[in-house]
């Protein structure tokens, strides 16, 4: 199904119009974010995606120190692969992913405690494609081209290819040098879920996952920062990094075609939008596929997981709070805007809220 996205001029004006769509959903009360309540106490100790790491930071960082003062929440930002790994294996209160856990992972999940896994949904986010060279910002690829150039099909940015979709740049005759990430990722399933679906030879020869059998030569970096600092360190540096981290590191960034054949530039309203035409099951498993219109092709989500039983009631009932305060929060969603996410409409809200209720309900 073709989702159809609108978005904004500018990533600061979608950023307001996202505040305002979410004011009405929001249980910050005034506005302004949830008075200090004190109430609750214990540790929280999660791990998984670095996609989200700098939002989960700022709103555990906030939670701590203005809602419930008497708590700490700790997250490791270790790849989408390892935090599954991590709660797998029973190590961590909670684990996060860009994708979420197939049946066989759930099954294992089942047989670790002995009672079901919780995975929702907590916030979406575009996987753009970061340039070395601030004189390319805004250089139009497609879907063909991104996967020829990490196949080292397309080595050079005045390649034909490139040229015939950038008419009216100058393209230097530089070595492109691709950087994937080298940890299990889960933006990397969310950039090669969108290959697969689009390109026939990458569905044929790398296909989808956290873990990629990449070309020989290609570059790798740790997490997001790592592929960032590739791109950065190296002339000629082009790699996939989640959106805030583009923005944080000031880098320039292209525009991708989408499925209607337009040159889409990746912002937070094409993203927020991208969440709001999703088809979204009772399991929450889902992907965003088959983008038109006025929508950036590369939008992922993040999940978090837990289980139904097995905490202590301390533990359990901070779990439930913070993401259940992460999601109803005024002051959560400014802050998801402000750093490139987009936060879940009003109905998808309430419903991620009911399943989180499921934890340690057994």
């Amino acid at each position: 199904m073709r989702n159809r996205l609108v978005r904004a001029a500018a990533p600061a004006a979608a950023a307001a119009v996202l505040l305002a769509m979410c004011a009405g959903c929001s249980g910050g009360g005034d506005g302004e974010g949830t008075v200090t309540r004190g109430t609750l106490t214990g540790e929280l100790t999660g791990s998984g995606a670095t996609f989200p790491d700098p939002l989960f930071q700022e709103w555990m960082s906030y939670y701590s120190e203005s809602i419930e003062t008497r708590v700490s929440i700790d997250y490791h930002a270790v790849g989408s692969g390892g935090g599954i790994e991590q709660f797998l294996s029973d190590t961590v209160d909670f684990g996060s992913s860009e994708r979420y856990l197939q049946e066989s992972e759930l099954t294992v999940a089942g047989d670790v405690r002995g009672c079901a896994a919780v995975q929702f949904p907590v916030v979406f986010g575009a996987v753009v494609i970061a340039l070395n060279d601030d004189a390319l910002d805004g250089l139009i690829l497609t879907s063909e081209v991104i996967a020829r150039v990490y196949d080292r099909q397309i080595t050079h940015y005045d390649d034909p290819a490139i040229a015939a979709l950038n008419p009216g740049m100058e393209l230097p005759h530089e070595e492109i040098v691709p950087v994937h990430r080298s940890d299990g990722s889960g933006t990397t399933y969310v950039f090669t879920r969108y290959l697969t679906t689009e390109v026939g030879f990458w569905a044929e020869e790398y296909a989808e996952g956290t873990d990629i059998d990449w070309h020989a030569d290609t570059l790798g970096g740790e997490g997001n920062e790592g592929v960032a600092r590739g791109v950065t360190e190296n002339p000629g540096g082009l790699g996939y990094v989640n959106q805030s981290y583009a923005l944080s590191a000031g880098l320039a960034t292209a525009r991708v075609v989408n499925e209607d054949g337009v040159p889409i530039e990746p912002t937070l309203a094409a993203t927020t939008a991208a969440s709001e035409e999703a088809e979204i099951p009772d399991d929450f498993q889902f992907t965003i596929d088959d983008i038109g219109g006025d929508g950036y092709p590369i939008t992922g989500a993040n999940w978090i997981f837990a289980y139904e039983c097995g905490y202590d009631d301390e533990t359990a009932a901070l779990l439930r709070d913070f993401w259940t305060w992460a999601l109803e929060d005024t002051q959560a969603d400014r802050f998801a805007a402000e750093l490139g996410y987009a936060p879940m409409g009003r109905d998808l809200k309430e419903r991620v809220i009911r399943e989180i209720a499921r934890v340690n309900s057994r």
